[in-house]
């Protein structure tokens, strides 16, 4: 039997970012914002690398199975983008030289803080509903306007069971 010691090299994932180019573009984009401050020049624009990392490192988070099944997961990305622009200068090669564990924390955090967010929009959308009284949202045929929709029953069994505990 002869055995080939050839290895064949994983394909990259979509969402793969090289953490030494992507330290090399944040130490150049630094660098930038040096020199037009020196000029008294507009901050220069995030280069499109950058952001595609920041989109990469975002969506690829977004697929952990903590956030998979959240039905705001585009909010989630976005905030996580969001946020990697508003806290990029704070980013120092000199301390660390690892910006993916850095930026994978930013947007860790922007998803829990969304989904905070959204946990308390829906209390405040159930509150407002028991307080309203939901039976006069909902029949007790299930009708709404003379229309009968089983999924506006579904709605009502889950205002019922949120308001059981």
């Amino acid at each position: 039997m002869i055995s080939t010691n050839v290895m064949t090299k994983r394909k990259r994932s979509v969402h793969y970012v090289n953490n030494k180019e992507f330290l090399h573009a944040l130490i150049e984009y630094r660098n930038n914002i040096e020199i037009s401050q020196c000029k008294n020049l507009p901050k220069p624009p995030i280069p499109n690398y950058i952001g595609e990392c920041f989109l990469k490192i975002a969506t690829h988070l977004s697929f952990k199975p903590n956030f998979v099944n959240y039905m705001f997961k585009d909010d989630m990305i976005s905030d996580g983008i969001e946020n990697c622009v508003q806290y990029i200068h704070n980013f120092d090669p000199e301390k660390s030289q690892n910006p993916f564990a850095y930026f994978t924390q930013i947007i860790h955090y922007a998803f829990i803080r969304r989904i905070q967010k959204e946990k308390r929009q829906i209390e405040i959308k159930n509150k407002i509903l028991e307080k309203s009284g939901y039976s006069e949202v909902f029949d007790s045929s299930g009708s709404i306007d003379g229309d009968s929709y089983s999924d506006y029953n579904s709605i009502k069994d889950a205002v019922h069971s949120k308001l059981r505990y």
